[in-house]
């Protein structure tokens, strides 16, 4: 069991390189046992089709994503210091040499079209990553109309930093998020005395 899970990791690991570096439809599973050294034939029985290993790759790229990200908001306890940990997360994700944008939105482009399965996983990881933001706005006590506001500035972040090279844009998402959670602030009802 420990030798299957073991050529299972080994192929999963190859497979995200390889389908984050160059892009899913350019990879084979030839490329896949080359680079993992699990022979194809095992390789088919871990995965039984390619859609099946692009599939698992996603799952453990959400799970893996979004631990990275709580794990670093976690590290803060003031409710705007947590939301704007996001950005710096982001920030701090750009920088890897190797970053190419959001693997959902770009494997959602290359097979979103032609699997309903991969293009439900982009929509589920997607609307993890807002329901994630949703509950620190909530925590924060502002608006919930702020959720889709740095959802969006977040997702612009993460696409134009994979288009322009550079980590900039998470520098800038981050600068609106903090000044339109100032604006909520200053624009948030009193709270009424209490009326004894």
């Amino acid at each position: 069991m420990a030798e299957h899970e073991a050529a299972r990791e080994q192929a999963l690991d190859a497979a995200e390189r390889l389908f984050y570096g160059r892009g899913v439809q350019a990879v084979g599973m030839d490329a896949v046992r080359d680079a993992s050294g699990v022979s194809l034939k095992r390789l088919y029985r871990l995965f039984p089709s390619k859609e099946a290993l692009v599939l698992q790759f996603l799952r453990r790229r959400d799970e893996r994503w979004r631990q990275a990200l709580a794990r670093h908001v976690d590290a803060y306890t003031a409710p705007d210091d947590r939301l704007l940990a996001v950005f710096d997360r982001l920030h701090t994700w750009f920088c890897e040499p190797d970053y190419r944008g959001c693997a959902f939105v770009n494997s959602f482009g290359e097979l979103g079209g032609v699997s309903a399965e991969v293009a439900d996983q982009a929509r589920r990881h997607k609307q993890a990553f807002r329901d994630y933001l949703a509950a620190l706005v909530e925590d924060s006590g502002l608006p919930a109309e702020l959720t889709d506001q740095l959802f969006l500035l977040a997702e612009g972040a993460i696409t134009t930093a994979a288009i322009t090279g550079t980590a900039a844009p998470a520098l800038h998402a981050r600068t609106a998020a903090r000044l339109l959670v100032r604006a909520h602030r200053q624009h948030a009802p009193a709270v009424p005395d209490s009326v004894p």
